[in-house]
Protein backbone atom coordinates (compact mmCIF):
# COMPACT_ATOMS: atom_id res chain seq x y z
CA UNK A 1 0.00 0.00 0.00
CA UNK A 2 2.78 2.36 -0.90
CA UNK A 3 5.90 3.65 0.80
CA UNK A 4 5.45 3.19 4.58
CA UNK A 5 7.10 6.56 5.18
CA UNK A 6 4.46 8.33 3.09
CA UNK A 7 0.71 8.11 3.69
CA UNK A 8 -1.15 7.45 0.45
CA UNK A 9 -4.58 9.06 0.19
CA UNK A 10 -7.41 8.80 -2.34
CA UNK A 11 -10.45 11.07 -2.26
CA UNK A 12 -14.00 10.99 -3.55
CA UNK A 13 -15.67 14.40 -3.80
CA UNK A 14 -18.20 15.51 -6.42
CA UNK A 15 -17.50 19.25 -6.17
CA UNK A 16 -14.68 19.98 -8.64
CA UNK A 17 -13.09 22.90 -6.77
CA UNK A 18 -13.23 21.14 -3.38
CA UNK A 19 -11.78 17.97 -4.88
CA UNK A 20 -8.91 19.83 -6.55
CA UNK A 21 -8.21 21.82 -3.39
CA UNK A 22 -7.98 18.64 -1.32
CA UNK A 23 -5.82 16.95 -3.95
CA UNK A 24 -3.36 19.86 -3.99
CA UNK A 25 -3.27 20.05 -0.18
CA UNK A 26 -2.53 16.34 0.25
CA UNK A 27 -0.11 15.98 -2.65
CA UNK A 28 1.76 19.14 -1.70
CA UNK A 29 2.25 18.21 1.96
CA UNK A 30 5.38 16.35 3.15
CA UNK A 31 4.63 12.79 4.21
CA UNK A 32 1.47 12.52 2.11
CA UNK A 33 0.65 11.70 -1.49
CA UNK A 34 -2.66 11.72 -3.33
CA UNK A 35 -2.98 8.64 -5.55
CA UNK A 36 -6.48 9.34 -6.86
CA UNK A 37 -9.20 11.99 -6.89
CA UNK A 38 -12.65 10.93 -8.10
CA UNK A 39 -16.02 12.69 -8.61
CA UNK A 40 -18.13 9.67 -7.57
CA UNK A 41 -17.81 6.36 -5.77
CA UNK A 42 -18.51 4.48 -8.98
CA UNK A 43 -15.64 6.32 -10.68
CA UNK A 44 -13.35 5.52 -7.76
CA UNK A 45 -13.81 1.74 -7.76
CA UNK A 46 -11.49 0.91 -10.71
CA UNK A 47 -8.76 3.17 -9.33
CA UNK A 48 -9.04 1.72 -5.84
CA UNK A 49 -8.82 -1.80 -7.25
CA UNK A 50 -5.54 -0.91 -8.98
CA UNK A 51 -3.84 1.14 -6.27
CA UNK A 52 -5.12 0.95 -2.69
CA UNK A 53 -4.62 4.02 -0.49
CA UNK A 54 -3.86 3.95 3.21
CA UNK A 55 -6.75 6.37 3.76
CA UNK A 56 -9.80 7.15 1.64
CA UNK A 57 -11.39 10.58 2.14
CA UNK A 58 -15.00 10.40 1.01
CA UNK A 59 -17.86 12.89 0.82
CA UNK A 60 -20.94 11.48 2.51
CA UNK A 61 -23.40 12.88 -0.07
CA UNK A 62 -22.30 11.74 -3.51
CA UNK A 63 -24.19 11.45 -6.80
CA UNK A 64 -25.17 7.84 -7.43
CA UNK A 65 -24.00 5.60 -4.61
CA UNK A 66 -23.69 7.67 -1.42
CA UNK A 67 -20.54 7.82 0.64
CA UNK A 68 -22.14 6.12 3.62
CA UNK A 69 -23.11 3.19 1.37
CA UNK A 70 -19.67 3.22 -0.21
CA UNK A 71 -17.98 2.78 3.18
CA UNK A 72 -19.47 -0.69 3.57
CA UNK A 73 -18.32 -1.73 0.11
CA UNK A 74 -14.78 -0.48 0.73
CA UNK A 75 -14.50 -2.21 4.11
CA UNK A 76 -15.92 -5.46 2.68
CA UNK A 77 -13.50 -5.50 -0.26
CA UNK A 78 -10.44 -3.86 1.29
CA UNK A 79 -10.61 -4.04 5.12
CA UNK A 80 -7.16 -2.47 5.56
CA UNK A 81 -8.24 0.82 3.94
CA UNK A 82 -9.25 3.40 6.53
CA UNK A 83 -12.16 5.62 5.48
CA UNK A 84 -12.61 9.21 6.67
CA UNK A 85 -15.98 10.77 5.89
CA UNK A 86 -16.34 14.43 4.89
CA UNK A 87 -19.52 16.47 5.08
CA UNK A 88 -20.73 20.05 5.06
CA UNK A 89 -23.10 19.22 7.90
CA UNK A 90 -22.99 16.61 10.66
CA UNK A 91 -26.29 14.87 9.91
CA UNK A 92 -26.96 12.50 12.78
CA UNK A 93 -28.38 9.59 10.80
CA UNK A 94 -25.60 9.80 8.21
CA UNK A 95 -22.94 9.90 10.91
CA UNK A 96 -24.43 6.89 12.69
CA UNK A 97 -24.80 4.84 9.49
CA UNK A 98 -21.28 5.69 8.28
CA UNK A 99 -19.65 4.66 11.56
CA UNK A 100 -21.67 1.47 11.76
CA UNK A 101 -20.62 0.69 8.18
CA UNK A 102 -16.96 0.95 9.15
CA UNK A 103 -15.86 4.59 8.82
CA UNK A 104 -12.85 5.40 11.02
CA UNK A 105 -13.76 9.07 11.45
CA UNK A 106 -16.02 11.89 10.35
CA UNK A 107 -14.92 15.47 9.65
CA UNK A 108 -16.71 18.60 8.54
CA UNK A 109 -15.40 20.18 5.33
CA UNK A 110 -14.68 23.41 7.18
CA UNK A 111 -11.93 21.55 9.09
CA UNK A 112 -8.64 23.43 8.74
CA UNK A 113 -6.03 22.00 6.34
CA UNK A 114 -3.59 21.35 9.20
CA UNK A 115 -6.23 19.49 11.23
CA UNK A 116 -7.30 17.48 8.17
CA UNK A 117 -3.75 16.26 7.58
CA UNK A 118 -3.40 15.50 11.29
CA UNK A 119 -6.65 13.51 11.18
CA UNK A 120 -5.41 11.48 8.20
CA UNK A 121 -2.24 10.59 10.09
CA UNK A 122 -4.22 9.80 13.26
CA UNK A 123 -6.36 7.39 11.26
CA UNK A 124 -3.33 5.40 10.10
CA UNK A 125 -2.20 5.16 13.74
CA UNK A 126 -5.49 3.68 14.92
CA UNK A 127 -7.25 6.90 15.89
CA UNK A 128 -10.86 7.82 15.17
CA UNK A 129 -10.80 11.57 14.46
CA UNK A 130 -14.03 13.53 14.51
CA UNK A 131 -14.89 17.21 14.32
CA UNK A 132 -16.11 18.34 17.78
CA UNK A 133 -19.61 19.06 16.44
CA UNK A 134 -19.79 15.56 14.97
CA UNK A 135 -18.48 13.89 18.14
CA UNK A 136 -21.24 15.56 20.17
CA UNK A 137 -23.88 14.32 17.73
CA UNK A 138 -22.51 10.79 17.87
CA UNK A 139 -22.58 10.73 21.67
CA UNK A 140 -26.15 12.10 21.63
CA UNK A 141 -27.19 9.44 19.12
CA UNK A 142 -25.69 6.54 21.04
CA UNK A 143 -27.27 7.73 24.27
CA UNK A 144 -30.65 7.86 22.55
CA UNK A 145 -30.25 4.40 21.00
CA UNK A 146 -32.03 1.65 22.97
CA UNK A 147 -29.49 -0.64 24.55
CA UNK A 148 -29.71 -4.37 23.91
CA UNK A 149 -29.84 -6.88 26.74
CA UNK A 150 -26.50 -6.96 28.56
CA UNK A 151 -24.06 -9.63 27.39
CA UNK A 152 -21.16 -11.19 29.23
CA UNK A 153 -18.16 -9.31 27.89
CA UNK A 154 -15.53 -9.98 30.59
CA UNK A 155 -13.59 -6.86 29.55
CA UNK A 156 -10.85 -5.96 32.00
CA UNK A 157 -10.61 -2.45 33.51
CA UNK A 158 -7.57 -1.81 31.27
CA UNK A 159 -9.48 -2.86 28.16
CA UNK A 160 -12.35 -0.57 29.11
CA UNK A 161 -9.89 2.31 29.64
CA UNK A 162 -8.43 1.68 26.18
CA UNK A 163 -11.87 1.60 24.59
CA UNK A 164 -12.71 4.93 26.20
CA UNK A 165 -9.48 6.46 24.82
CA UNK A 166 -10.20 5.11 21.33
CA UNK A 167 -13.73 6.53 21.52
CA UNK A 168 -12.17 9.94 22.21
CA UNK A 169 -10.13 9.64 19.02
CA UNK A 170 -6.72 8.74 20.46
CA UNK A 171 -4.40 6.52 18.42
CA UNK A 172 -2.63 3.40 19.66
CA UNK A 173 0.63 5.14 20.59
CA UNK A 174 -1.10 8.00 22.40
CA UNK A 175 -3.33 5.52 24.23
CA UNK A 176 -0.27 3.52 25.22
CA UNK A 177 1.36 6.66 26.63
CA UNK A 178 -1.74 7.55 28.62
CA UNK A 179 -2.06 4.02 29.99
CA UNK A 180 1.66 3.78 30.76
CA UNK A 181 2.17 0.67 28.64
CA UNK A 182 3.87 -0.18 25.34
CA UNK A 183 2.14 0.06 21.96
CA UNK A 184 2.51 -3.73 21.62
CA UNK A 185 0.60 -4.16 24.87
CA UNK A 186 -2.16 -1.91 23.52
CA UNK A 187 -2.35 -4.06 20.38
CA UNK A 188 -2.67 -7.16 22.58
CA UNK A 189 -5.53 -5.44 24.43
CA UNK A 190 -7.15 -4.66 21.06
CA UNK A 191 -7.01 -8.31 19.95
CA UNK A 192 -8.56 -9.39 23.24
CA UNK A 193 -11.31 -6.74 22.93
CA UNK A 194 -12.14 -7.88 19.38
CA UNK A 195 -12.48 -11.49 20.55
CA UNK A 196 -14.63 -10.64 23.55
CA UNK A 197 -16.96 -8.26 21.69
CA UNK A 198 -17.04 -10.39 18.52
CA UNK A 199 -16.01 -7.49 16.28
CA UNK A 200 -13.38 -7.03 13.59
CA UNK A 201 -12.51 -3.34 13.62
CA UNK A 202 -11.83 -0.44 15.97
CA UNK A 203 -14.97 1.41 14.91
CA UNK A 204 -17.13 -1.68 15.50
CA UNK A 205 -15.61 -2.15 18.97
CA UNK A 206 -16.22 1.48 19.95
CA UNK A 207 -19.76 1.43 18.54
CA UNK A 208 -20.68 -1.78 20.37
CA UNK A 209 -19.14 -0.60 23.65
CA UNK A 210 -21.10 2.66 23.44
CA UNK A 211 -24.37 0.91 22.58
CA UNK A 212 -23.97 -1.51 25.47
CA UNK A 213 -23.06 1.22 27.93
CA UNK A 214 -19.60 -0.22 28.59
CA UNK A 215 -18.17 3.28 28.02
CA UNK A 216 -19.85 6.68 27.83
Amino acid sequence: MGDPRVISVALVEDDDSTREGLRMLIHGSPGFRCIGAYPSFEAALPGLAQDLPDVLLMDINLPGLSGREGVRIVKDRWPAVEVLMLSVYGEQESVFESICNGAAGYLLKKTSPARLLEAIRETTEGGAPMSPEVARKVVTLFRATPRPDPVETRLTPRELQLLALLAEGHGYQESADRLGVSENTVRNYIRSIYEKLHVHSKSEAVSKALRQGLIS
